[in-house]
Formats: structure tokens, sequence, C-alpha cells
């Protein structure tokens, strides 16, 4: 099998980008659908439609329901080829943009990503996760491109909370570690191929850039301001993570992700806080190093992102619940066999119980 490395065709960060969308989409189409929700097209159209002027464009913007389930796709789908739209943008968040390259993948037409938070790696990556119309975990879309193009108006994802922000955080620290768990069992990764140095070296460069910048941009983001730790921030959630768990590959802490999904006291809760915990389960899994670990912990501490199933919303921890989620997370079509060792749901669920006693030790002290 061949190494191989994705990304998208072109990758824009900088501030006021969004009013340059229509030049940048026009390259690939001149009926342009818009997907974004209800509240962040009040946002972000008068400066779309500032920067279109007189531009020989047309702009369909068409409402995100709130789910990319199939449901939603196959919606999408029909109301854009009544429209005859020939490109795909998607403005928002994560579930927003794996709608939006679902949506074009089936149409066969160009995407452009738009993120208004730096909330998680979904961007930049070529995969839709699809869940159920009730918001539980179904299966990944695998597709065979990145997006054409991914734009990030640093201007507007400052604006958003600052839990955005320490969520994108907690999706991106899964990112070194489950790519070094696929790189020592030479497992594939999530574009059909074995990992390069380049994808390994990105994805290590997002952890260390989350220890030097996180908490100094989660600080500056709660101001409002945007300093160069949050740019660094952003580019590490969005663009770094985004190649690095792809060209890595996905293995512990997302499938633990997966499972907690089927808990209903989670839904209140963010991917990447959900995928932060999964983080600390694939290291006490992995034995890691006790300094590493440590590690960890604090850098969730410090900026918020959860270190215990209460954190999570689970005050009342039901054994027979938590090996439900070890189970899911088992699950034949999810990443938990990309580890270096065999893993059985027994041995998730014990790694699942000792990364909460980890967390609320800590917590204690």
């Amino acid at each position: 099998m061949a190494n191989i490395i994705g990304s998208p065709s072109r990758y824009i960060q900088g501030k006021g980008e969004i009013k340059k969308l229509s030049s940048y989409a026009g390259n690939y189409g001149k009926k342009i659908c818009i997907l974004t929700s209800e509240s962040g097209r009040k946002r972000v159209e008068p400066a779309i439609l500032e920067g279109k002027g007189d531009a020989d464009l047309q702009l369909i913007f068409k409402n995100f329901n709130g789910e990319c389930s199939m449901t939603e796709i196959n919606r999408l789908i029909g109301e854009c080829k009544e429209a005859g739209c020939d490109t795909i943008v998607g403005i928002g968040g994560g579930k927003i943009h794996d709608t939006a390259k679902a949506v074009a993948y089936y149409m066969g037409l160009p995407v452009v990503i738009v993120p208004t938070i730096a909330s998680t790696d979904a961007p930049c990556s070529a995969l839709s996760v699809i869940y159920s119309d009730e918001g539980v975990f179904e299966k990944y879309l695998f597709l065979p491109a990145s997006p054409n193009l991914v734009l990030v108006d640093t201007d507007i994802v400052c604006k958003a909370p600052a839990r955005l922000l320490v969520s994108g955080m907690g999706d991106a620290l899964a990112t070194y570690f489950e790519a070094r768990a696929c790189q020592r069992s030479n497992a594939g990764n999530c574009v059909g191929g074995k990992i390069t140095l380049a994808a390994m070296a990105l994805a290590k460069l997002c952890y260390e850039t989350l220890l030097e910048s996180g908490v100094g941009a989660y600080l500056a983001v709660q101001a409002k301001a945007c300093t160069k730790a949050v740019e660094h921030v952003i580019e590490a959630n969005t663009y770094l993570s985004g190649i690095g768990f792809e060209s890595g590959g996905l293995a512990g802490a997302h499938a633990i992700h997966n499972g907690l999904t089927a808990i209903p006291e989670t839904h209140a809760f963010y991917h990447g806080e959900k995928v932060a915990f999964g983080t600390l389960v694939q290291l006490v899994l992995e034995n890691a190093d006790m300094e590493e670990i440590e590690t960890v912990l604090d850098f969730c501490m410090e900026v918020g992102l959860p270190t215990t199933l209460a954190d999570l919303g689970i005050k009342e921890v039901n054994p027979d619940q938590i090996m439900e989620v070890a189970k899911l997370a088992c699950s034949e079509n999810d990443t938990l066999g990309n580890m270096p060792f065999e893993v059985t749901p027994e041995d998730v669920y014990a790694a699942i119980m000792g990364a909460d006693a980890l967390g609320r030790y800590y917590a204690a002290e």
C-alpha cells in the first residue's frame, strides 16, 4: 500500500476573507448554493453580498436543519438540483461542513468550506460523519477528495464563544496520539494509504502548537481579542489537525467519542469535548507514560476540556451503560482496530473507568 497524504486544493486564513467568498467560489461555478444556519446567515450574508458586488454570480442560501443525517443530505440534494446549483458552499460548524461535503459528493460538484468556528477538524477532510436524525453516530462517509477550498476568516472565528475554540482544541488534541497509534500498528489512514512523514510531522506540530498557544488563545478569545496565539490555534484546529487526522489515521479517541454518543447526557457536549476525554481513555488503554498523561490532563484542565465522565454530564455512572459505550467503540466499522494491539470491550470499559478515576484524582489536587 502506498503512502498517501490528502489536503484541500487551497487553504486560506486571514482577517476579513469572508468578503472575498464570491471571488473564490466563482472560480468553480456561477450558481452557488450556500448552506448555513438561519442565525449564521444573518451574521455572514451582509459581508458576502458586499464582497460580491456586481459579479456575475447567483448566490442561493439554504438553511441547515441541524443534523448531518442522510435525511438532511437527501433533502438538500433535491433542493440544489431543483435550483440548478453548480457549486456547494458550507458556512458554519462541523456538521454543516460534513453535510455540504456529502451533498457535493453525491451531486458531483465542487465544494467550498467556510468555518465560522474552529471547533473541529472537519473543514479540510475528505470525510463526512453521518449521524441518525436523533444524533447517534451511524457511519463515516469517506470521500474521494478533500474540499476544493477552505476559507477561514479569523475575524469571524474570534467572535465565537471561547468554548467552541476549546472544543476544537479537544478534537485536535487527539490527532497526534491517534496518528502515533496508527504508525505503530502500520494501519491505513483515512485516505486509503499509509502514513507519510509529512502527515506525522503535521500531527506532532498540531500537539505542540496546542501546548504552546492553547491557554493563551483561550484567554484571548474570552477577551474577544484575535492574537497570534489565537491565529496559531485556529490553524492547528482546522488545518494541522484536519490533515493530521486524515492522513495520519484515527484510532482510539474518536472510537470512544462515537461510543459516548449512545449516552443521551453527552449530546449536550461538543464533538471535541468528547474526543478530549476519548484521548485520555486511549492513553490509559495504551498504558502511556504517566508524565505524558499528566501533560494532557493539565492541558485539558487549564482550558476547560472534560477529564471525567461527570464533566460530560454523566453524573451517575451505570456500569451497563459504560459497557455499551465500550461495545460500540469496538464496532467493526469503527477505528479501535487501528490500535497496535488487540482491544476488547472489557479493555475499553476498564480504560474509561481508569481515565475517569485519573481525572477525578487530578481535579481534587
